[in-house]
């Protein structure tokens, strides 16, 4: 599913040739389960050097690495938050992750991003929400910069891809 700059799509993020990919890091930013595990997988040994470096992220900020082997010439390393029932403010710090991610990759002239599903993994938040939060701050993004100029999430698996379809469809 595509608008003229904001694309759902299945597939491995680690795979695609895009500017800059987001990761969905641990606050050590030194790898983990899930997508965090597959980038720092897929990109090799400097991913990890470099992330050391960074001296770890707090939820709702992001830093910035090379893409090192992978098609990505950035990867920006976000934390999104632990679902707690939404009572500890995880919806802001989740839209933080996008808005922060996003700032990065401008700042670094990028004219594509791709997105994982932040914190819908082992950090618990409820997909569908998440696809909510995701799809409105793309979108007021992309209605007021230049850059990104695309933006997609990235669904890992159907399932997934069909709660952002979901979102994707309803009206901003």
């Amino acid at each position: 599913m595509t608008s003229a700059r904001l694309q759902v799509v299945q597939a491995d993020i680690t795979t695609l040739a895009v500017d800059a990919i987001v990761n969905a890091a641990n606050r050590s930013l030194l790898g983990g389960g899930g997508v965090d595990g597959a980038i720092h997988r897929a990109a090799g040994p400097g991913l990890l050097d470099e992330c050391r470096a960074l001296g770890g992220c707090p939820p709702g900020q992001a830093k910035v690495t090379a893409g090192h082997r992978l098609p990505a010439r950035f990867v920006i390393h976000t934390v999104g938050p632990v679902w707690d029932g939404g009572r500890q403010g995880e919806d802001e710090t989740l839209a933080s992750c996008y808005r922060e991610s996003l700032r990065l990759a401008e700042s670094r002239g990028c004219g594509s991003v791709a997105f994982p599903a932040i914190s819908t993994g082992i950090y618990g938040f409820p997909a569908d929400r998440a696809a909510a939060i995701a799809m409105a701050i793309c979108r007021a993004w992309l209605a007021a910069h230049d850059l990104p100029q695309t933006i997609t999430l990235v669904a890992f698996d159907a399932p997934a891809l069909a709660i952002l379809r979901s979102a994707f469809e309803k009206e901003p």
